[in-house]
């Protein structure tokens, strides 16, 4: 018994693996930061001594003296390097997030497509996808930049689309929304649709794992923010005022322009990433067991109940990474 409980003793601390394992990570995190500490001060001392180069943040307050070809917000040569830099900031956020968005919504369309029993649909998609993914992104920008965007029409003699849209050499012009003074207050009311739709969604999750009847949370959530915002619009006196572009002169007035480098950019993106994303989704639903199929179509469901309900949530564990 003796030996029994002597060797339940917890060894000593300096031969305990978890505390080894500790003490080895801030030993090598401390060296890092002394190393990089190390350089920082050899290259600060070297840039103020030896070259005369002051380091500070001071030059973001300087006048710029340059234009930007598209802003959110308000900019002119006067504005300070700060203010670019804010504003390349949005623009880069505004391609991220408009390319990401659209890029999805293409590659699950893409993706499907590819799975697709109709032979053309299928070759269409395969087509796509192995020509895209096969072409250097930059090769893609700028054969839309050069080919497409910046070999549309003058503006007296611009492609005219439903909307009405606008396509020429000065951009694309689209229907857009000006806020109005009662803005802040909708915006505030669309901030608490979403709190109250991720409220719903929790708990029509969590009465799905109680009653084993899992509703479409999804669907409920947009219903939520969608009836929130609607009445919201109503309630709230015209916050966003619908501005439509229209010939005036040599330019577009009214709505929203793109540029023509913002368009090329973001279809170049949307459109090679879209090909990767639809790999992606195509391996995800294969991923599913054939009899889950199977079984939902024995159930009744149509061929799109079987994708929407049963194969598609599934495969969105090997879609989405953990």
């Amino acid at each position: 018994m003796q030996q029994i409980a002597a060797s339940q003793e917890k060894p000593p601390f300096y031969r305990d693996e978890r505390v080894l394992s500790v003490i080895s990570q801030v030993v090598v995190v401390g060296v890092v930061v002394g190393l990089l500490y190390f350089f920082y001060s050899n290259m600060i001392t070297a840039l103020r001594e030896q070259l005369g180069v002051p380091i500070s943040y001071e030059f973001l307050r300087q006048t710029a003296g340059f234009d930007i070809g598209e802003s959110l917000i308000e900019y002119s040569r006067a504005s300070t390097y700060g203010r670019a830099f804010l504003v390349g900031l949005l623009n880069t956020l505004q391609v991220a997030v408009l390319g990401i968005i659209f890029a999805t919504i293409l590659g699950i369309i893409i993706g499907v497509m590819r799975l697709s029993s109709n032979f053309l649909v299928s070759r269409i998609a395969t087509v796509y996808i192995e020509f895209l993914r096969n072409i250097p992104l930059l090769v893609l920008l700028i054969f839309w930049a050069q080919a497409v965007f910046f070999k549309l029409p003058r503006v007296q003699e611009a492609v005219i689309l439903p909307g009405p849209i606008y396509l020429s050499n000065r951009g694309v012009a689209v229907p857009w929304g000006v806020p109005t003074s009662s803005w802040p207050t909708y915006r505030l009311i669309l901030l608490g649709g979403l709190v109250l739709a991720i409220i719903v969604a929790i708990i029509l999750r969590e009465q799905g794992k109680r009653t084993g009847r899992m509703p479409f949370v999804s669907l409920w959530f947009v219903v939520t923010f969608v009836v929130v915002a609607l009445v919201g619009w109503f309630v709230v006196p015209q916050p966003l005022e619908l501005t439509q572009p229209h010939l005036e002169g040599f330019n577009t007035v009214g709505g929203r322009v793109f540029s023509q480098q913002f368009m090329a950019l973001l279809s170049g993106l949307v459109l090679y990433t879209a090909a990767f994303i639809a790999e992606v989704v195509r391996a995800g639903i294969q991923s599913v067991s054939k009899g889950q199929r199977e079984a939902a179509t024995a159930l009744g469901l149509t061929p799109f109940q079987v994708l929407r309900l049963v194969i598609f949530p599934q495969a969105l564990r090997v879609i989405i990474p953990p």
